[in-house]
């Protein structure tokens, strides 16, 4: 069936200016048509949708995320959780946020592969998904949750490795388990109580092993937890995919970033999250006050430097189904809309190595897209609100329609896809 979608503002993706008078059309989940009104083929036999002059998008990714969590709840409720409502809870986070406009998503720990495959069945509905199971740390590191009596307050998050054969048996096990992506701790971090983002985690030799060992199975990206400055240089010396947080990165950081093509992804929202001593642990509290300024004034020189960047949020550290806020904190940190938005969409499937098919709406790809109300790009805030997403397709199926009234432009007397 084609579907054709008429009097659009089209934000591709690439970073190309807006077109405003726009059409997209869509055959058996893919698009054969994005672009000026004016040039768009004829469609005598296609569905028509009136999208009323709203900002027609690619879908977005969150290329950072933790479905497994929450920020209200600490790790050691997982103890007590009982399995099957988790795994419904789950299921509604993955609802909630394609319902927000992430139509691709990459859980960097604590979610096992299952989820991925009823996606990929249908099962349940949510964005198209890459795992990487569990975190890699050396024991005493950002992802060893053992509690003082000994046990391990969160066994689906954490995986321990203490040299570089342990963790090359380590990666083996992820892949095993259905990884498409093995995350790696080079730091502490913020919310672990034991260690400080200043403290070095895996070693450059430890984590070679495992980018090594990730290249032999089918090319298998690294992801790196790596929030201090000397775990960050260790990650880019191993030759690892991506930096997730980055809040130490410094210019000759960013010299090695841009010369060998890594991407960071900064998780902006942790950083812009409120701080409230009541309701956080001191240590927390206490690190993430000192961090705040100099993680915002290096991600901006980031930025400034052009090191490639995707949208990463830490959804589960976080509030879930907000994800698109993090466009909104990229921009004040000095990237122009069309770039936040690119690294919320082509340049985050670059990442995560779907490019060919999805992250932009061009001709040939697979139709994943959002309907936004209002100009995105002069207020790029829009997108940060759920409610502003009035249109979510992923191959062209229509997920979420709250546009679906008499009198509305996205309504059509007898048109069975609404």
């Amino acid at each position: 069936m084609t579907t054709r979608y008429d009097n659009a503002v089209l934000v591709d993706g690439t970073g190309a200016a807006p077109v405003s008078d726009a059409v997209l059309v869509v055959d058996d989940g893919l698009i054969t048509y994005a672009g000026a009104t004016a040039e768009a083929p004829r469609t005598p036999d296609a569905t028509r949708v009136d999208l009323g002059g709203r900002t027609l998008l690619p879908g977005f990714f969150d290329c950072h995320a933790h479905l497994s969590m929450t920020p209200e709840r600490p790790l050691i409720s997982g103890l007590t959780t009982d399995p099957t409502v988790g795994t419904f809870e789950i299921a509604e986070r993955l609802r909630a946020t394609l319902h927000a406009g992430v139509t691709s998503l990459r859980d960097l720990g604590g979610t096992p592969s299952g989820y991925r495959t009823v996606l990929e069945r249908g099962l349940i509905e949510g964005p198209r998904l890459q795992v990487a199971v569990k975190v890699i740390s050396h024991t005493g590191g950002h992802a060893d949750c053992s509690l003082p009596g000994g046990l391990d307050a969160a066994p689906h998050l954490g995986e321990l490795a203490d040299t570089p054969d342990e963790a090359r048996i380590a990666a083996r096990r992820m892949l095993r388990a259905g990884a498409d992506v093995v995350k790696l701790c080079a730091t502490g971090g913020m919310g672990s109580p034991h260690d400080d983002p200043d403290d070095e985690g895996l070693t450059s030799e430890e984590m070679r092993a495992v980018v090594e060992e990730a290249a032999r199975h089918r090319g298998r990206p690294v992801a790196v937890h790596a929030q201090g400055t000397a775990g960050i240089r260790n990650a880019l010396r191993a030759g690892v995919t991506s930096i997730e947080h980055g809040y130490g990165i410094t210019d000759e950081l960013c010299d090695l970033a841009l010369e060998q093509s890594t991407f960071l992804v900064p998780t902006l929202s942790t950083v812009f999250a409120p701080l409230d001593p009541a309701t956080m642990p001191a240590y927390h509290y206490q690190k993430k006050s000192r961090w705040s300024g100099i993680s915002k004034e290096n991600i901006a020189h980031a930025i400034s430097r052009g090191v490639r960047i995707a949208l990463g949020t830490d959804a589960g550290v976080v509030p879930h189904a907000r994800n698109l806020l993090e466009l909104s904190h990229l921009v004040e940190l000095g990237m122009a809309s069309l770039d936040a938005i690119r690294a919320g969409t082509l340049d985050a499937a670059r990442l995560l190595g779907v490019d060919e098919r999805l992250g932009s709406l061009e001709t040939g790809k697979t139709a994943d897209f959002v309907v936004v109300d209002g100009d995105p790009v002069r207020d790029i805030g829009i997108l940060g609100r759920p409610e502003s997403v009035v249109l979510v397709a992923q191959a062209g199926q229509v997920r979420k329609n709250t546009a679906n009234t008499r009198g509305n432009p996205l309504f059509r007397e007898g048109n069975s896809q609404w």
